[in-house]
């Protein structure tokens, strides 16, 4: 489907590969191709498996876009903030299969799923806007007050204290952590369990119990845009 975000159908299933460079950094372009890849995915109404590279799933925004300029910097974060509205109410269930690092927008992707795989490892999980002087914006501290426990939520949002896999699943950002070897097959497995949910009743239920979190979403994404802090 895209260079960026490869797309791959297989038994009701769709693989959904980031790869954009060394930190596989998440770009206009790139949300652009997620958009794209998530609208085929609807049409083929498919579980999604999100992936990245070995050792990263993302390590976030694209800081060549970030600093060239703020109307440039809001509409990246702005698009980014609707994607993972888009992932949090997305129809069919969706996968996050990490095979590493997830910074910024990288662990905001794990935050904006329905389940999340982790690899054991050296690996860097969570949020560290406040220590590359980025106050975090609106979007993104609703997504984590919802999916990161309390404490998690000030040690991660506030402090910008990473965590690795086994944390990261204390935190929230991750449900299970496997070895690199078994990702692939752990996410197919996950996948298969829940094609065999009703779509109908999964889709009206994750839309009921994250009701507020999308309404919050909606008014956070317009404050971000008014203002990034």
């Amino acid at each position: 489907m895209s260079e960026l975000i490869s797309y791959h159908l297989e038994d009701g299933i769709a693989t959904l590969t980031l790869s954009n460079g060394k930190v596989n950094a998440i770009s206009p372009d790139v949300i652009a191709a997620f958009n794209a890849a998530l609208d085929q995915a609807v049409t083929d109404r498919a579980v999604v498996i999100i992936t990245g590279q070995p050792g990263i799933l993302s390590g976030g925004y694209d800081l060549k876009v970030m600093t060239a300029g703020p109307k440039e910097a809001v509409a990246l974060v702005t698009s980014g903030s609707t994607l993972a509205r888009r992932l949090l109410s997305h129809p069919f269930p969706v996968i996050v299969a990490c095979p590493g690092h997830a910074v910024a927008k990288g662990a905001f992707l794990l935050l904006s799923a329905d389940y999340r795989i982790g690899v054991d490892g050296p690996f860097s999980i969570g949020l560290n806007e406040v220590q590359i002087g980025m106050t975090m914006h609106h979007a993104g501290i609703e997504i984590a007050r919802d999916r990161l426990n309390k404490v998690a939520l000030q040690r991660s949002v506030v402090n910008g204290e990473m965590f690795n896999p086994q944390g990261a699943v204390a935190a929230g950002f991750l449900d299970v952590v496997v070895s690199a070897e078994e990702l692939q097959g752990a996410a197919l497995a996950a996948a298969r369990q829940l094609k065999k949910i009703n779509m109908t009743a999964h889709k009206n239920t994750k839309l009921k119990v994250r009701k507020a979190l999308l309404e919050a979403l909606d008014n956070a994404i317009i404050q971000d845009q008014e203002h990034l802090g």
